[in-house]
C-alpha cells in the first residue's frame, strides 16, 4: 500500500527534527513555503503538522506558527516499593530518594494544608459520611525544575483530634507522614491499594504542567488508599491522589523476583 502523501511529508520532517535540522523552540516553515517544497498542497500539509503535534514532535500558537517542541526526558516511578533499596511507592521521600538515584534534582512547594469536606471518591475511599470534615496536604512537585505531578493526601480529621497535629502544619513531616503517625498515634499502615486511569487534563492542569489545550496528552491519574490493621481487618486512613503528564512520566511495577529496581527502570 503506498504511504499517503502527507505521512511522507510528516516522515521528513520529523527526520530533520531528529536529526536536530529544526532543533526544539525553531518555527517550522510557513504553510506557503512547506507547499512549495513539497509541492503539496494546503490540506495536505496542514495533515501533516497534524500528524507531528499528535506524536507530541510540535506545537502551534495561534496567531505565531508551528514550533518544535522541546521534548521532556520522562522519568520512571516505582510505584512498588523495592525491599532491598526501600524506593518506590512514588510519593513522599520514596519518591525523591529515587529522583536522586538517578542523578536527578527534585523539589516540592510547600505543602498547602487545608480542612475540608469530604465528597466523591475521598468519603468512598475513607468510609466516611459524605460532609464529613477532612484534612489535606496538596504540593506540587518538580524534577530538574519541570513540573512533575501535583498531590494531594487526605486524612480524616480524627486523627488530628487524636494527637497527630503536626499534620495541621503547612511544613514537611520529617520521615514523612506515615513514619509520623506511626509514632505519634501507634498507627502501622499495612498495606496500601492504587487505582489508576488516565483522562484528559483540566484547564488547571494544563496550565500548571505548560499543556497544549487541545487534550492531546493525557493525565495519569493515581488513586492510593493506605489501609491500617483493625480488629476488623484493614480499614482506610488516608487517600492520596497524584496526577502525572503522560509526556514526562512512565510507571513500573515489579512483582517476584527481577533485576535490581534501579537498574532496570533506568532502561527505557
Amino acid at each position: 500500500m503506498t504511504e499517503p502523501i502527507y505521512r511522507r511529508i510528516a516522515h521528513d520532517l520529523r527526520r530533520r527534527i531528529r536529526a536536530g535540522d529544526l532543533p526544539p523552540g525553531r518555527q517550522l516553515p510557513p504553510e506557503p513555503e512547506l507547499k512549495k517544497l513539497y509541492n503539496a498542497s494546503r490540506n495536505t500539509i496542514r495533515d501533516a503538522i497534524k500528524w507531528l503535534a499528535t506524536n507530541g514532535l510540535v506545537e502551534t500558537r495561534p496567531g505565531q506558527g508551528t514550533f518544535v517542541v522541546d521534548r521532556i526526558m520522562p522519568f520512571v516511578t516505582t510505584l512498588s516499593p523495592d525491599p532491598e533499596t526501600g524506593l518506590g511507592g512514588g510519593e513522599g521521600e520514596a519518591a525523591f530518594i529515587e529522583v536522586r538515584e538517578r542523578g536527578r534534582v527534585p523539589s516540592r512547594s510547600a505543602p498547602r494544608v487545608e480542612v475540608q469536606a469530604a465528597f466523591g471518591n475521598v468519603a468512598t475511599r475513607l468510609h466516611l459520611a459524605e460532609g464529613t470534615q477532612v484534612l489535606s496536604r496538596h504540593w506540587e512537585r518538580f524534577i530538574d525544575g519541570t513540573p512533575w505531578s501535583l498531590q494531594t493526601t487526605f486524612y480524616p480529621m480524627r486523627l488530628v483530634e487524636q494527637g497527630a497535629h503536626m499534620l495541621l502544619l503547612p511544613d514537611d513531616i520529617p520521615g514523612g507522614s506515615v513514619d509520623y503517625l506511626r509514632g505519634a498515634l501507634g498507627l502501622i499502615q499495612v498495606g496500601y491499594r492504587d487505582r489508576i486511569l488516565v483522562r484528559a487534563p483540566d484547564d488547571k492542569e494544563a496550565t500548571f504542567f505548560g499543556l497544549p489545550d487541545d487534550g492531546r496528552i493525557s493525565m495519569i491519574s493515581m488513586m492510593r488508599t493506605g489501609y491500617r490493621a483493625s480488629d476488623a481487618g484493614p480499614v482506610p486512613f488516608r487517600v492520596t491522589f497524584t496526577v502525572l503528564p503522560a509526556d514526562r512520566n512512565q510507571l513500573v511495577i515489579n512483582s517476584g523476583e527481577v533485576p535490581a529496581a534501579r537498574a532496570a527502570a533506568a532502561r527505557p
